[in-house]
């Protein structure tokens, strides 16, 4: 395996972003003046993003964006799967991709292991998809 490229990885998180947040679309497309419901579905969203990008995937290595990317979340020393609070604190480490100018997202251009600030923290990579 290798590691992904860029690009793959970002059609899969855009892939998970899609998937979390479609409940909150449909509301609004749907009924975009009913508070109850928005909130709600923000609940909803919330826990499908807890599912998808912490439990799946620090569980198997694959969110569903990842899953049909081909790709595997990995620890770099080789154990896996990375487990749910790696998964949970590599998420919340992507405030520091996002934090100057959004450097950290555009990192893995030129990373010899294509890793986010995020996936150096958290010691993980993002392996397959090519």
């Amino acid at each position: 395996m290798t590691y992904t490229h860029w690009s793959v990885r970002v059609i899969g998180y855009v892939i998970d972003v899609l998937a979390c947040a479609a409940p909150n679309i449909i509301a609004g497309v749907v009924s975009p003046d009913s508070d109850g419901l928005q909130v709600g579905l923000l609940a909803l969203s919330l826990l499908l993003l807890a599912y998808n990008r912490w439990y799946l995937a620090g569980r198997t290595g694959q969110s569903w964006g990842k899953h049909l990317m081909g790709t595997h979340l990995v620890r770099l020393d080789g154990t896996e799967p990375v487990g749910v609070l790696r998964a949970f604190l590599r998420d919340l480490a992507h405030l520091l991709d996002t934090l100057p100018c959004y450097l950290g997202w555009f990192w893995p251009l030129w990373d010899r292991k294509h890793q986010t600030f995020a996936d150096k923290l958290a010691a993980t990579a993002v392996l397959g998809g090519d």
